[in-house]
């Protein structure tokens, strides 16, 4: 299945929601420190309901760590800096996708190590600063899964 990262996450409820997905969709969540929230906040197991026995979490304590974890995967960046859209992409099951936090993104160090075909974005309007973050990651989350069709789902 896919790979789900979330460095730096900020926001509780947003992590529950992809924790649930995670749960629902069968893939791998990482997440990288530090967290902008304790694990057992009442907001993200709000969010997350009864999924988090269902999902599979894996807490790094910095990106080099969760990189050296994926080195065997293909990584995705997922950025509104990217030039490639996520629907021209051809996924592979163990495919990795990287989320920056909610307030700024990926920090520009690790941007810089991706190429251009790593790095991709989901289009907007001009006007348009972001994505909601559970949102980001279920377009792109679904998006994969569609492609490798729905293995073991439905």
């Amino acid at each position: 299945m896919f790979n789900i990262v979330l460095h730096q996450p900020e926001i509780p409820p947003n992590t529950g929601n992809i924790i649930r997905l995670c749960a629902n969709t069968g893939m791998q969540l990482h997440l990288v420190k530090p967290l902008g929230f304790p694990l057992q906040d009442k907001q993200l197991l709000r969010a997350g309901l009864d999924y988090h026995e269902f999902a599979r979490m894996i807490v790094h304590e910095n990106w080099m760590d969760c990189h050296k974890s994926l080195q065997s995967h293909r990584i995705f960046a997922i950025t509104t800096k990217g030039k490639q859209r996520y629907d021209k992409v051809q996924y592979r099951a163990g495919d990795a996708f990287l989320f920056g936090a909610e307030s700024c993104g990926l920090p520009s160090h690790i941007l810089e190590t991706f190429q251009d075909a790593g790095r991709i974005r989901i289009p907007m309007i001009k006007t348009s600063r972001s994505l909601n973050l559970s949102n980001a990651v279920a377009i792109i989350a679904y998006e994969a899964w569609r492609q490798i069709g729905f293995s073991s789902g439905e």
